[in-house]
């Protein structure tokens, strides 16, 4: 029998990059998956790749950041299912002008909406059925920014990542008592098309040597596949080579020197 033959997994942000990697990893695993995402055409590309593996997916559209849409989507699940056993909150975005000097509150407002609100709205949706079946592991997709400060993601970004930690911390404070385990993952810079809205995108020689979506799949099944009584609170998880360390070309984003 697989590891999460079983068990029921939800990611969000799963219609590309981390998300969809964990899901098919999951699915491998032997866990049924729904996936969640904005785009119906990147969730059946997430939903050909899962069947591909020999998973077991479903397809559950959503914006993350209206609190009614979650509310439903939750509620259907748990009707189907009867449970959620895993939740993966992998949505996440970010903007060209995120320096505080070109940052529009609408746009922080944004990034704020899907990254931390989005997370906290599908957590607490599913909060009372993980109780009342005594256990439960969300992990919270965060960024070596969520753990460090550092120009590169900008103070939105940085905010709700950080943020996305604490309330990641808070789960296990207040819900271990119930068997429900939270895990924040930091990754290093992952080769996703989230980088394409950066003010600079990296080269490919640099994306070359990033994280690949597929390491942080992995990483996601190895804390979902840890027994019940173990709570892998945080990982952090980098590219050896590591330019947020070493720079890079299109790193230094800092004002410039007086």
């Amino acid at each position: 029998m697989s590891a999460l033959s079983g068990k029921v997994a939800w990611l969000t942000g799963a219609g590309s990059g981390i998300g969809q990697a964990g899901a098919v990893e999951l699915a491998r695993a032997g866990a049924l998956v729904v996936v969640s995402g904005r785009r119906s055409e990147a969730l059946e590309e997430t939903r050909r790749l899962v069947a591909d593996a020999g998973g077991e997916v479903e397809k559950l559209p959503l914006d993350v950041a209206d609190k009614k849409q979650v509310a439903h989507a939750a509620r259907s699940l748990l009707d189907r299912h009867g449970r959620c056993d895993i939740l993966v909150n992998s949505a996440g975005l970010n903007v060209p002008k995120r320096l505080l000097r070109d940052l529009a509150p609408e746009d922080w407002d944004k990034v704020i909406g899907i990254n931390l609100n989005g997370a906290l709205y599908c957590t607490t949706a599913v909060l009372p059925a993980m109780r009342a079946q005594r256990g439960g592991l969300v992990i919270n997709i965060s960024s070596w920014l969520g753990r460090w400060i550092g120009y590169l993601g900008g103070a939105a970004y940085g905010a709700s990542k950080h943020a996305l930690a604490v309330m990641t911390h808070h789960l296990n404070l207040e819900e271990g008592i119930h068997g429900i385990r939270g895990c924040v993952i930091y990754p290093g810079e992952v080769a996703t098309p989230i980088l394409k809205s950066r003010p600079v995108p990296p080269s490919q020689a640099d994306m070359d040597r990033m994280l690949k979506a597929a390491d942080l799949g992995r990483t996601i099944r190895f804390v979902a596949e840890m027994p019940p009584h173990v709570c892998l609170n945080e990982i952090v998880i980098t590219p050896t080579w590591n330019r947020l360390l070493v720079g890079g070309a299109e790193l230094r984003l800092g004002p410039e020197l007086p």
